[in-house]
């Protein structure tokens, strides 16, 4: 699975644990993707793996 949004192309996000020693390790955010049925414009029933601010925003449309 790519860990991207097919809605917005939200990605993972890079950067540093830092300790209170300043010691720095690599950490990687990952996107809060969902597997969600979606409309395409054809009226189509279509999985997309979408994140939850697209979601919240109404960017996509669900099949009722």
């Amino acid at each position: 699975m790519s860990r991207v949004c097919e809605i917005c192309g939200k990605g993972r996000q890079l950067g540093h644990n830092v300790s209170h020693a300043n010691n720095r390790t690599r950490k990687v955010w990952q996107p809060n993707l969902q597997l969600i049925r979606t409309l395409d414009e054809k009226g189509n029933s279509k999985r997309k793996h979408v994140c939850t601010r697209c979601i919240r925003a109404g960017k996509v449309v669900k099949p009722s």
